[in-house]
């Protein structure tokens, strides 16, 4: 943990010394080339006392003052920079305190924000003198202090700090108390009217704050600093909003946290002309609180205020999660299963109303059911710590596997090459069985199917809706689930209701079994693209065994069509039958023996290539950089704008995206003409910086297109649908002197 710790400072100061000065060599130059330890600024030690008593603690104070246009830091100094400190040199007996920060402002730069102090700072210290000092004597307090200074360059600055005092029977104040007490003033203080709570849910925090009767501020523009470096993303914004007579501030998790924070440690400064007392004494609120991601009455104020995913509010959220089922019916991962859908139809027609409408229902709630259950999973692994967003499961090779086999079987089926009996009929989602119980099962778990191929893709108007379930309390999440659920199941469910419809179709006959064949095929593609995301993850030698559970479970197949005349013996069918239960068996043991394949040092660089470059051309601007938050800030830190494409292999819009709109002629040219950093954040295995920086788009699956323009201001977010058009737009907005080179 240290160690990564390290690294993150290490990264931080690189941006500072890449933004601010070009080089901290530079910066050191300037103070050698004036031989001033002190650079625009003077340091010297004040005292409230002019004399001391033994025993009796005092109160010194650094004084900072700087030169216009120049910052020194406060204790976390954001992004950048290095807080003061002191080493004192003290007589023996005396102890010093810590440095009694008073609150600090922002001092943001480019796309960094850091907390510091301009004009002057004045820092108490407290010192405790030993009860045996003698009286009449003449003590010397004395340290050295070390300060970052800053304006367009940083340079380091110190000074040698002396102050004498008497000691006396009793303390004398001194002419620099008033400016001490002045100081202490601007500490935070704990304000006991007032209850502060904090909740965490999905890589965001929410404090919310609830106002005595008496004394109700307007916080808008109220400013969290928090203790700790590594615990919030210092440049993000920190929207308010309200609950009734509670405040809930939005703030977001760092990228650079290694772990959920169990409290928010810091100082809350109220606005301008704003008091967290009725006196107006306190602008600066200490904050200490642990954070309860079970808080139920935090995370339902902040659902109903909800900040994430866009600003979405909960009812919008949930239209955007119907729209975004709706168009999830013309998305290529659900087609297949929707054909499947289609057949059925067209097998009902001119069948009894009621069982049609039943059928119809049947395949609603098979939808909705599945839905349920991997909004379920998708919110207990989470809240077990874990990083995981939409579409979780296909990041799981065996998963993967097991999809490739099942879709591979549906193939075979809708061929006509076995007929295995009404339960397995039932999983490829065939509405007409033998019996009418296995038809209405067969039509459930169409629904079912027809969800989890769904999840590979992100439909217009889902990111935005998945991106704020994830931030809402459990009730509020499957409430999003199912309005998701609900508009993927509505043509269909509609469809049924109105069976006259389907009385439109021709007659039963031949052209249906051509119909059924026809869609194997759509099976089989599926199954094709499987087996490729599964060599994504696991490479050649993981490919070749599930190779050969689908070869073991055509064998079966051919076996069950071979074999399954009513007229066989008893003995050739149980031996049938058994030969082609181990065959199953083993199909699925290969696809699972497959999945535990690592990929080799050459098929991971090929496959690393391969999502990193081959789905958009090598333009001469630069190929593709893999992701991460540190890449990213550091790309932005130059001033150049950045594009970064959220993508995965199993992501079917993604690769739609890619290889229609990304990696086009135009595009790339636009991309290179505006010196845009190509920057590609490779989801197909689980990556939890790469979910984390999803979470802070209000994002919980790909495809998610982030475009930074380079001038310090905030990303801009494309659709999930790309066309060149609407990435050539965007591109347009860039300003010209971000997207110089």
């Amino acid at each position: 943990m240290s160690s990564l710790r390290l690294s993150a400072r290490l990264v931080l100061s690189a941006l500072c010394v890449a933004v601010l000065s070009g080089t901290i060599l530079a910066g050191l130059a300037a103070a050698q080339s004036t031989d001033d330890p002190s650079p625009h600024s003077e340091a010297s030690l004040l005292s409230e006392a002019a004399s001391i008593a033994p025993g009796e603690p005092f109160t010194v104070a650094l004084r900072l003052q700087m030169e216009e246009g120049w910052h020194s830091y406060w204790k976390n100094p954001g992004d950048s920079g290095e807080p003061t400190s002191i080493d004192w040199a003290l007589p023996p007996g005396f102890e010093a305190g810590t440095i009694q920060w008073p609150y600090p402002h922002r001092v943001p730069f480019g796309p960094m924000t850091s907390y510091g102090y301009s004009d002057e700072v004045v820092l108490p210290v407290t010192i405790t003198p030993p009860d045996t000092l003698s009286t009449g004597r003449t003590v010397t307090l004395g340290g050295q202090a070390n300060w970052l200074i800053c304006a367009e360059i940083c340079l380091p600055a110190e000074a040698q700090l002396q102050r004498s005092v008497t000691v006396a029977s009793a303390p004398e104040p001194g002419p620099s108390a008033e400016a001490i007490a002045a100081a202490q003033s601007k500490q935070p203080t704990p304000v006991d009217d007032w209850t502060v709570q904090a909740a965490r849910s999905s890589g965001s925090y929410t404090l919310a704050l609830t106002p005595p009767e008496d004394h109700r501020p307007d916080l808008e523009g109220a400013y969290f600093f928090p203790a700790e470096k590594e615990v919030l993303d210092h440049a993000a914004p920190q929207p308010l909003s309200k609950a009734g007579a509670t405040s809930l501030l939005a703030l977001q998790q760092s990228s650079y946290a290694q772990s959920a924070a169990d409290s928010l440690r810091g100082v809350l400064v109220a606005p301008e002309g704003t008091s967290w007392d009725p006196d107006g004494d306190v602008r600066a609120l200490r904050v200490d609180v642990p954070v309860d991601s079970t808080l139920e009455e935090v995370a339902s104020l902040a659902a109903a205020n909800s900040g994430g995913g866009g600003g979405l509010s909960l009812p919008w959220a949930l239209a955007f999660a119907f729209a975004g089922g709706l168009l999830l019916n013309l998305m290529p991962c659900v087609f297949p299963v929707i054909s499947v859908k289609i057949l059925g139809f067209a097998e009902q027609a001119g069948e009894d109303d009621a069982e049609i409408r039943r059928h119809g229902t049947l395949f609603g709630g098979g939808v909705l059911a599945s839905m349920w259950v991997l909004a379920g999973i998708l919110l207990a692994v989470r809240a077990a710590g874990s990083q995981v967003g939409w579409g979780f499961q296909l990041q799981s090779p065996t998963f993967v596997a097991l999809m490739a086999l099942l879709f591979f079987g549906i193939g075979l089926n809708l061929l006509g090459i076995f007929e295995v009996g009404t339960r397995l009929m039932s999983l490829g989602g065939r509405l007409q069985t033998k019996t009418t119980a296995d038809g209405r099962l067969g039509a459930f778990m169409t629904g079912v199917l027809a969800t989890v191929v769904a999840t590979p893709c992100t439909a217009p108007f889902m990111g935005a809706a998945l991106g704020v379930a994830l931030t809402l309390s459990t009730a509020g999440a499957l409430f999003i689930f199912t309005a998701l659920g609900a508009g993927m199941a509505l043509p269909y469910v509609g469809l049924s209701m109105a069976p006259r419809l389907l009385d439109r179709l021709p007659e039963p006959g031949a052209w249906m079994e051509t119909l059924k064949q026809f869609f194997a095929f759509p099976m089989f593609a599926t199954s094709i693209w499987l087996v490729w995301v599964f060599g994504q993850q696991t490479g050649n030698g993981g490919v070749a065994m599930l190779l050969f559970g689908l070869l073991l479970l055509g064998m079966a197949g051919w076996i069950v069509h071979r074999w399954s005349a009513p007229s066989l013996s008893r003995t050739v069918t149980l031996l049938t039958r058994g030969t082609v239960s181990v065959m199953i068996a083993g199909a699925i043991g290969a696809g699972v023996i497959g999945a535990g394949y690592g990929p080799s040092a050459a098929a991971s660089d090929s496959a690393t290539d391969t999502r990193a470059s081959a789905s958009t051309a090598d333009a001469t601007s630069g190929a593709w950089t893999s992701f991460s938050p540190e890449t990213v800030e550091s790309l932005r830190a130059e001033g150049r704008p950045v594009f970064v494409d959220f993508t995965a292999a199993w992501c079917l819009t993604c690769q739609v995206n890619e290889r229609t709109v990304l990696s086009t002629d135009a595009v790339q040219a636009a991309f290179q003409e505006r010196n845009v950093a190509l920057v590609k954040a490779d989801w197909t295995n689980r990556d939890p910086q790469i979910t984390e920086a999803l979470e802070s788009h209000g994002r919980s699956g790909v495809p998610v297109y982030v475009l930074y323009p380079g001038d310090g201001s905030g990303p801009t977010l494309l659709p999930e649908v790309l066309t060149q058009d609407i990435v050539l737009n965007a591109l347009d907005e860039i300003p010209a002197d971000a997207s110089a080179s």
